[in-house]
């Protein structure tokens, strides 16, 4: 691919914190066209924040040196652990690839202007501020993102990320502070396959309306499942399925006969159909799950291949915070899209029982299960750094 790149969008904790995410999702995935190929959650330490802001400023960037300069000074204060507590600040790291991300990713962003154009025009439009007073002194300062001005710079600063990656990022569950009282639970949500069959806003109005809930993201990932992980994960179902598709499968088969054959059947014999014909229906079905969420079709697949990352993207969010299993649930809504309730995420974005956009556990059990199938703390980062740019961190 000509100028095939790698671009970053980190999201400022202020940015997290007022549940502005999902809003900088959607400009990402709407104004670039770009493949998300990672998404990884960070905790920096003094360390990284240092350095991060020591390469921030550059001759190359088309930002006025002050305002670089600006930007070096909020990186220390607001991304660093807070130095009255000691707690790390979450922030969220964003990778696409494409045909010059670097500047599609740089124009979504925006540049920080005092006298700005028009209103939500970039990122920073719509969700940063710089206000200097009459005193012609900086009030008050909020870049919203950070991103890079040139492919060089952007490698630099992925490096350094991905090289602190394990230690300073991934599954953050010790970062949060909440009452001794409270119920605190963590959940995983799969933003799944039709969010990503082009480029839309889908992914990020997920997001923000997963925000109402006033969870915590904890992690963040970009996943193909393979047909083992697939099967793993949605091996519950099936059982689910041959119950439940066992008297469907009686009614249509009798149905059918009584048709072609121009005479009734009694119930007995649709029992009995329903015997025969419930369990490979409902394989067929839960094959057809499984294909959904891989891109992969199981009866065509050879066993050697199972394991291998499946062709559909999926990305992987965890939210923490009290009652988190319940509180994403009814955010999201029923599994029908037809029997959920207005306003809810499959409402709104769902289209049936299988594509209804987004999954979300049942129990904090499933949680931790789900969680361990799809290995939520891997470091996907950092190989695929090491991968692109031919090193070794």
């Amino acid at each position: 691919m000509t100028n095939d790149e790698l671009a970053y969008v980190l999201i400022n904790p202020y940015t997290i914190f007022k549940s502005r995410t999902g809003g900088v999702i959607v400009r990402l995935f709407t104004r670039t066209s770009l493949e998300l190929v990672a998404a990884r959650m960070f905790a920096p330490s003094r360390e990284l924040v240092e350095q991060y802001a020591e390469i921030v400023v550059s001759p190359k960037d088309p930002q006025d040196r002050k305002i670089q300069e600006l930007l070096r000074q909020y990186i220390l204060d607001q991304y660093s652990p807070d130095p009255k507590t000691g707690q790390r600040r979450r922030a969220m790291m964003l990778v696409f690839r494409g045909e010059d991300a670097v500047k599609k990713v740089r124009q979504a962003v925006g540049n920080i202007q005092q006298d700005k154009g028009p209103a939500g025009e970039s990122i920073r439009d719509t969700y940063g501020d710089f206000i200097v007073g009459p005193d012609k002194q900086v009030k008050y300062f909020e870049p919203a993102v950070l991103a890079s001005p040139t492919p060089d710079e952007a490698e630099i600063k992925l490096k350094l990320w991905a090289k602190y990656s394990e230690k300073d990022g991934g599954y953050l569950d010790n970062v949060i502070t909440y009452p001794k009282t409270a119920n605190v639970e963590e959940t995983l949500v799969l933003l799944k396959p039709d969010n990503f069959q082009f480029p839309s806003s889908r992914p990020g109005n997920i997001v923000d309306l997963l925000s109402r809930t006033g969870l915590y993201i904890i992690s963040i990932n970009v996943h193909h499942m393979s047909i083992a992980e697939a099967k793993q994960f949605y091996g519950p179902v099936r059982d689910v399925l041959r119950d439940k598709l066992r008297g469907i499968s009686g009614q249509r088969s009798r149905a059918a006969l009584e048709k072609e054959f121009g005479f009734g059947l009694n119930p007995e014999i649709e029992k009995q159909l329903g015997e025969l014909i419930g369990p490979p229906h409902a394989d067929f079905q839960f094959n057809n799950i499984i294909q959904f969420m891989t891109g992969r079709n199981p009866s065509q697949s050879a066993p050697s291949t199972e394991a291998d990352p499946g062709a559909e993207k999926i990305v992987a969010l965890v939210y923490q915070g009290p009652d988190a299993v319940s509180k994403i649930r009814n955010v999201l809504g029923p599994t029908d899209p037809r029997k959920a309730a207005p306003g809810t995420i499959r409402r709104e974005l769902g289209h049936d029982i299988m594509v209804n956009a987004a999954h979300a556990s049942d129990s904090t059990e499933n949680a931790k299960r789900e969680m361990g199938i799809l290995r939520i703390k891997d470091d996907r980062l950092r190989p695929l750094v090491e991968d692109f740019y031919k090193c070794k961190l």
